[in-house]
């Protein structure tokens, strides 16, 4: 199994989201901290607004926020709503279905149910677990930022003689 870049996409924006709780964000920053592709993450962004996870303001002062509170955030359910197919092996999909040993096969029932419980797992865990080290996950996506707004710790001026 693999997540599409999109799903993962989707939950390092809520991480990101999270961690920067105290102000918004915006989609250059993001990309930044991560490094990936600032247009794709404008899609990604889109989505996770009209499915209710992000509000986006617009103008001076606006950004990205969380729309929700992350311990209502259940991963499982972000997953499911950001990738688009599920189709571990050819028989997953019906129509395009072409394996000769379909009828006889039990690989189906077998990868059906790890697929329930890779869901299942997923179901047990929230953002808000994700982000119980928001300590470490905020020096290490943001350290970028306070750098470039002057936030970071400078050295002392030297004392004249």
């Amino acid at each position: 199994m693999h997540l599409t870049h999109y799903t993962d996409y989707s939950l390092r924006v809520l991480i990101y989201l999270g961690v920067s709780a105290s102000r918004p964000a915006t989609i250059r920053e993001i990309a930044r901290a991560y490094a990936i592709s600032r247009n794709h993450l404008m899609k990604v962004v889109h989505r996770l607004g009209r499915l209710g996870y992000v509000e986006t303001t617009r103008g001076r002062g606006g950004g990205l926020r969380l729309a929700r509170d992350p311990g209502s955030v259940n991963l499982a359910e972000v997953v499911r709503r950001t990738e688009e197919s599920w189709k571990l092996v050819e028989c997953f999909d019906v129509a395009e279905n072409g394996c000769r040993i379909t009828p006889a096969c039990e690989l189906k029932r077998a990868l059906g149910e790890a697929l329930q419980a890779f869901y299942a797992a997923l179901g047990r865990h929230t953002l808000a677990d994700v982000l119980s080290r928001r300590t470490e996950l905020g020096t290490l996506l943001l350290a970028d930022e306070r750098r470039k707004s002057g936030r970071q710790a400078r050295p002392k001026p030297k004392e004249a003689s």
